[in-house]
């Protein structure tokens, strides 16, 4: 019985079409964020020794913590979130606003150079990737679905955050 949809024609066009994506998957997990050199740069073996597991996942590994699992996302107190890793004040309390998605969120960074970004394509269509502009550390995604003035939604892992209260 001959399948009607497969044909040595296909088959080649196919193969082709994987091998000519290759380099682009490859790169799909990876950010320059990751190449480039931070101030506060560390060894692997030194991440993993001042941070918990689910800030190393989450930072370091790219990771996403569980929606509503972060005391921070009900954190109201006024403050500054900071990096988990590297203390680099991130985002102020002013800046926070509750977006019910399940993580803090947050209409702006702290200042311009508090943070970074990068385009992800880790699940198949690009995003903007926000870390910390000090450690690289990943901390979540930005959207275009926030409130005024900025019209963003700085998606933050609680996990990649510390609060000082003011």
């Amino acid at each position: 019985m001959k399948l009607p949809f497969f044909n040595r024609r296909r088959l080649l066009a196919a193969t082709a079409g994987i091998g000519a994506m290759l380099p682009f998957m490859s790169a799909c997990g990876a950010s320059p964020a990751e190449a480039k050199s931070f101030p506060k740069g560390k060894t692997d073996a030194e991440w993993r020794k001042i941070l918990t597991k689910d800030q190393y996942y989450v930072l370091r590994e790219h990771g996403t913590e569980r929606a509503f699992t972060s005391p921070l996302d009900k954190e109201k107190r006024k403050g500054t979130f900071v990096c988990a890793g590297c203390a680099n004040p991130l985002y102020a309390s002013a800046n926070k606003f509750d977006s019910g998605t399940g993580w803090p969120s947050f209409w702006q960074a702290a200042d311009k150079g508090a943070v970074g970004t990068t385009t992800d394509y880790l699940i198949g269509y690009p995003r903007t990737e926000v870390h910390c502009a000090d450690c690289g550390g990943h901390l979540g995604h930005i959207f275009g679905d926030g409130p005024k003035p900025t019209g963003k939604r700085h998606c933050i892992n609680g996990d990649a955050l510390n609060f000082v209260p003011a």
